[in-house]
């Protein structure tokens, strides 16, 4: 396969899904280059020669992600995803702003930047509320406030932890659901395929011990996690979906999407229909250049 573009995989280190990716391009003959982001130097003056057409970015953490994806977007270095996608699915309110913006619904949100301020939006929002931070995943400093002696608790401690991020107040209404919520896959223009995640804990992240199970595409679904993912800038993302009292809510989207335990699930080849995607990208690209 002498045209295939060279593939850069951005990562931290080989995880189960990196692996598979790896895999999956071999098989295909797709020339293939590891980029630790360990090792990484990049010079913000020159265009980075680092030796593909195209890079995949798997960094495990967010800020490598983000300042790695800006430097080589703005030499024109093509990659999935982009920075203006990691940036708005890194960032919870960026992320609710363009799903409001785009008419996605989205759980009732609140935004507040003094313990005061934030107690008044939980209470306006009505007991139970969700706090969390701007940044992070896998359910992680997500709390369940049921009452204000809670609320102020809660509170007082993210006041107390003094970083900047903690000093940002974003809460959610809670959204009562029927033990489970949804974590659909969206490459491109398709969502190729949804689990559902259950879980007697209210949080039911697979990483949190959530149990999967296959979960239908309908027209309707797919249709609502293809509008999430455009609002956020498109590419391959996991939409997050609560299924409401009155319709389905998304409520994250993820753009760096772990997939290990979904394709045996969903029956669909995960990393099959990235690197077809990707390689895609790539052709548009390289056309875009001459």
């Amino acid at each position: 396969m002498s045209s295939a573009p060279t593939v850069g995989i951005l990562l931290s280190r080989v995880r189960v899904e990196e692996k598979l990716l790896l895999e999956e391009l071999d098989r295909r003959s797709v020339p293939t280059k590891v980029i630790d982001d360990r090792e990484l130097v990049l010079e913000a003056e020159r265009k980075p020669d680092l030796g593909v057409d195209i890079v995949v970015e798997r960094c495990i953490q967010h800020s490598r992600a983000l300042y790695a994806l800006n430097v080589l977007n703005t030499w024109g270095i093509p990659t999935v995803n982009t920075f203006e996608v990691a940036d708005i699915c890194g960032n919870k309110l960026l992320t609710t702003m363009r799903l409001i913006r785009d008419g996605v619904p989205t759980p009732r949100t609140r935004l507040a930047f003094t313990p005061e301020a934030a107690t008044t939006a939980i209470e306006e929002l009505g007991y139970p509320a969700v706090l969390k931070p701007l940044v992070g995943s896998w359910g992680r400093l997500i709390s369940k406030v049921n009452d204000r002696d809670a609320a102020e608790s809660i509170l007082e401690h993210k006041d107390v932890l003094g970083t900047y991020m903690h000093s940002i107040y974003y809460v959610q209404e809670y959204v009562p659901k029927p033990g489970r919520d949804i974590r659909a896959f969206v490459v491109g223009d398709e969502t190729i395929g949804a689990i559902y995640r259950s879980s007697d804990h209210w949080i039911t992240n697979t990483a949190r011990g959530g149990k999967a199970a296959r979960c239908p595409v309908t027209p309707e679904l797919n249709d609502l996690c293809v509008r999430a993912a455009r609002a956020v800038g498109g590419g391959v993302v996991a939409i997050d979906v609560l299924e409401g009292p009155e319709g389905p809510l998304v409520n994250e989207v993820n753009y760096t999407m772990e997939f290990r335990n979904s394709i045996d699930t969903t029956g669909v080849n995960i990393p099959g229909k990235v690197v077809d995607f990707v390689l895609e990208t790539a052709r548009k690209a390289k056309q875009d250049q001459e």
